[in-house]
């Protein structure tokens, strides 16, 4: 009883738009994300000093939930959209009628919160989708963890010698931590949607490579600033905060090629 309770409630918060075009629950997901997100920037230092693995992890889930949700808010606006051109287009047939809910007479206005029929909703939000996400960005966090401190001892920055050591890590990270950790990253999504072995190989035929040469166009120079310039307790919080619109482009590219 509780279960159909808590499906009528999401059914109904996925039917329901913000202004005819943003999904509600999905704009609920994101501001819960963005309170949590403040809650831990306000406080990153001390808990940092603290148990400075636990708030990497931490800090690495929470945005990549926010990365998946911006993700996720994406495929839904343009389906919406694209439903909305559809239903535009077809008004003049007089086979293709629009049906809307019984206890409405019209369509809502723009700018009002509304619903349409299933057949012009977006795709539901996918929770076990957001938990995938963060779940790899949290046990992903340890070893960014470890690799950024080995950078660190093996090339150290300092006033006299900086440009230089910055760019051997840049160097190390992107030839060595990079093609590792993308196929990481395709690995888990994979296993965790329940595929196998076939499924691994035929996403690394179809999205590897072209992913990872889109990771060699925006993470070299962000790299370079990360080294040069962050502190160590900051540069994978600043990585992940970049990285927002690089995990909402590899969710977008692994769900395309699921889909």
């Amino acid at each position: 009883m509780l279960d159909s309770a808590r499906r009528k409630v999401l059914d109904g918060l996925n039917s329901r738009y913000i202004y005819g075009r943003v999904p509600l629950l999905h704009t609920i997901a994101f501001l819960i994300e963005m309170a949590i997100t403040m809650r831990l920037a306000a406080k990153f230092n001390s808990y940092y000093a603290e148990k400075p693995v636990l708030t990497t992890m931490v800090t690495n889930a929470v945005l990549g939930g926010i990365a998946d949700t911006v993700a996720q808010s994406i495929t839904a606006i343009r389906t919406r959209m694209s439903a909305r051109r559809h239903a535009r287009n077809s008004s003049d047939d007089l086979i293709s009628i629009e049906i809307y809910d019984l206890d409405k007479e019209k369509p809502p206005a723009v700018g009002e919160l509304g619903s349409y029929n299933r057949q012009n909703l977006a795709p539901p939000f996918d929770f076990e989708r957001l938990t995938r996400f963060m779940a790899y960005g949290f046990f992903m966090a340890p070893i960014q963890f470890q690799w950024f401190g080995f950078l660190a001892r093996s090339f150290p920055v300092t006033k006299t010698h900086a440009t230089l050591p910055a760019l051997k890590r840049v160097a190390m990270d992107q030839l060595i931590f990079a093609p590792v950790g993308l196929a990481c990253f395709f690995m888990f999504m994979t296993v965790a949607e329940g595929g196998g072995r076939r499924a691994i190989v035929r996403k690394f035929q179809d999205v590897y490579t072209p992913t990872l040469k889109a990771n060699f166009l925006l993470w070299p120079a962000v790299q370079i600033l990360n080294f040069r310039v962050m502190p160590i307790q900051f540069q994978i919080p600043f990585v992940s905060t970049v990285g927002i619109a690089w995990t909402a482009y590899l969710s977008l590219t692994n769900s395309a090629e699921e889909e």
